[in-house]
């Protein structure tokens, strides 16, 4: 098996528990949803479309819309929607002057070396066709980063791997620019985000490069030590508000 044929980041993921847990990522993408402005006719790739949820949307709108979605579980899931997927990762070519748009939430994060897939979304631009994308950035899940270290630290445990990308602007506009993008617009937005199933829910969905390794017993330990840890970020109704810092850009294929 390739590197490319690999989950990313040690995660795998499952489209049922994902809806449970987590549904609030496609909920929460209607900025960059109105950023995109998806026009009737338009083709335009959703890069990381999980179950496709915002993907529909799109569709909706009267674009043709396609998505890529290396996970199969996630795939299979967009698919059952009616929409067209490309089961891949980014970092593999998938067109050349083929979309008036590529458009992306919350799945760029996730690969730890994105210049390939930034590449490829310029090539697989018309030009003149815009980039328009949101993930993780800088500071983004600090809290629960720093409260897993330390859950993991005390029960004798080593550091986890990096499995995100969380890059500051100047670094993702560079990179942008190194592919051929001209920058539109790009910065930070703080959005903290309360969690439908709490810290153990989120844990469940985004933990495994942390927690994929340790046994039962041991994973429920550090997940409970944890969430105790982030009690500072549950309010007085006993919900979980995760520190998200999102990244937004918009660029241009000249």
């Amino acid at each position: 098996m390739s590197d490319h044929d690999t989950p990313r980041a040690g995660q795998a993921w499952d489209a049922a528990g994902y809806v449970h847990h987590a549904s609030f990522v496609a909920e929460r993408g209607s900025d960059i949803f109105a950023a995109l402005a998806p026009v009737p006719g338009e083709a335009i790739l959703d890069i990381g479309c999980g179950d496709g949820a915002l993907t529909a949307k799109i569709a909706a709108e009267g674009a043709a819309v396609t998505g890529l979605e290396p996970d199969p579980s996630m795939a299979a899931a967009a698919r059952a929607r009616g929409l067209e997927v490309l089961e891949q990762d980014a970092r593999t070519p998938f067109g050349n002057s083929r979309f008036d748009a590529v458009f992306s939430n919350a799945a760029l994060h996730w690969i730890r070396d994105p210049e390939p897939a930034l590449a490829n979304a310029f090539a697989a631009l018309k030009p003149g066709g815009r980039f328009v994308a949101e993930q993780g950035g800088f500071g983004n899940v600090a809290a629960i980063r720093i409260a897993l270290e330390a859950a993991l630290g005390a029960k004798g445990l080593g550091p986890a791997a990096e499995p995100w990308d969380f890059p500051t602007p100047a670094v993702q506009a560079a990179r942008l620019e190194r592919a051929g993008f001209r920058v539109l617009q790009i910065g930070l937005v703080p959005r903290p985000t309360p969690l439908p199933t709490g810290w153990e829910g989120w844990l469940a969905t985004f933990g495994a490069p942390f927690l994929g390794e340790l046994s039962d017993a041991a994973r429920r330990a550090v997940v409970a030590d944890c969430a105790a840890r982030l009690s500072v970020l549950t309010d007085e109704t006993g919900t979980a508000h995760a520190d998200y810092m999102r990244l937004r850009f918009s660029a241009v294929r000249p």
